[in-house]
């Protein structure tokens, strides 16, 4: 391997943030399986809890997810009868997503388990680190890049 390509490696902004985002995903996945949730899923259902129904577009866009991996993720909640998928009474060619008593009850029995991961990592990478790191992952999202536009 040349030096180049070694370097190049060591400075790619989306090799670390993949590295990071899959120790980060299977750490908080290991934590929900108890409940019989991933992460990607906890966090749909986290939404859905906090904001209500909502559009396949809304919700991908909350999470900054493209629409038709967002409605993958949604086919085994729906199966689960954690969630409902309809179409919209005011826009039919949209779909609406609701979260169901038995999500709202699985929410909340994943909560101590993401709670528990969630202080794990802050006492080992710090508070104030982790804050700073969800406020730069959150500033990446506003640099102007379109990766969903059709």
């Amino acid at each position: 391997m040349t030096t180049a390509s070694t370097n190049l490696g060591d400075s790619c902004n989306n090799l670390a943030l993949r590295k990071a985002a899959r120790y980060l995903g299977a750490t908080y996945d290991k934590a929900l399986a108890p409940v019989g949730l991933r992460a990607t899923q906890f966090s749909i259902l986290q939404k859905l809890s906090a904001h209500g129904e909502m559009t396949i577009t809304s919700l991908a866009d909350m999470i900054a997810m493209d629409r038709t991996t967002l409605a993958s993720n949604l086919k085994p909640l729906a199966r689960e009868g954690l969630v409902t998928v309809e179409p919209s009474a005011v826009d039919r060619r949209a779909r609406v997503v609701t979260i169901t008593p038995d999500g709202l009850s699985r929410v909340k029995s994943a909560l101590p388990l993401w709670k528990a991961v969630q202080t794990q990592f802050e006492e080992s990478f710090g508070a104030g680190e982790a804050a700073r790191l969800r406020a730069s992952l959150e500033a990446v999202l506003h640099t102007g890049f379109e990766p969903w536009a059709e």
